[in-house]
């Protein structure tokens, strides 16, 4: 079961997580996450909800746009308790909870939230379209999907220099760094079965989504989805 496989991973790696996120994407994954919460700025949400959470980073990274409430979701509680450790130094205890969940079965009442997000956790959902589903079913009408996800360049020479970064020396590095032979192998594997671009936004209107964007972050290496319910 592909859930009890991504937990037991995200639950292996989870002390070295942080690390090596920004390790890997050489710090540039902070400027993604701010380019994403931008994206929710125009519709002021107070209650935000934020799947696959891991260690909270969008969840705190979304107080920029001072919301009333942040609910960060993950099946890793391992990922969870690392976020809740530096909701507390931040002293954000009273904007963001973190709860145990997934996005096919959200525990909350239709339309509850004015925005639900997800970065670098889509592709890690057990059922794609149940999970955009669901996100769907708990934000309210006019409300806002984000999805932030890697994605793969098209353009000569970035694409074969990605490409080789990707498959080989990241896999490699993650692999020394996490001391977990299969989580960094597994990020590209996943990455290259994700649909991206028009196929996503397909799956966005599938979903519900109207008015369905598309944003391409460093030469396509993640890309910004957005909709209105």
């Amino acid at each position: 079961m592909q859930k009890v496989y991504v937990r037991s991973l995200f639950d292996s790696i989870a002390t070295r997580y942080d690390l090596l996120n920004h390790l890997l994407s050489g710090g540039i994954d902070f400027y993604w996450r701010k380019r994403a919460i931008a994206k929710l700025q125009k519709i002021k949400p107070k209650r935000i909800l934020d799947i696959a959470t891991g260690t909270a980073d969008l969840a705190i990274a979304s107080l920029k746009i001072n919301p009333d409430e942040v609910v960060g979701l993950d099946i890793s509680e391992s990922m969870l308790n690392i976020g809740r450790k530096k909701i507390a130094e931040k002293k954000l205890t009273q904007k963001i909870r973190l709860e145990a969940g997934e996005a096919e079965q959200i525990q909350y009442e239709t339309g509850y939230f004015d925005a639900a997000m997800v970065a670098f956790g889509a592709r890690n959902f057990e059922n794609l379209e149940k999970g955009l589903s669901e996100m769907h079913r708990v934000v309210r009408n006019e409300g806002m999907i984000c999805v932030l996800e890697f994605s793969k360049p098209n353009a000569f020479p970035f694409k074969q220099i990605y490409f080789f970064y990707f498959q080989y020396i990241l896999p490699l590095v993650g692999r020394f760094i996490s001391k977990h032979r299969e989580a960094y192998q597994y990020l590209p594997d996943t990455v290259m079965k994700f649909p991206e671009g028009n196929a996503f936004l397909e799956k966005l209107q599938q979903a519900g989504f109207h008015s369905v964007t598309e944003e391409r972050l460093t030469f396509g290496i993640a890309t910004i989805y957005t909709g209105v319910k």
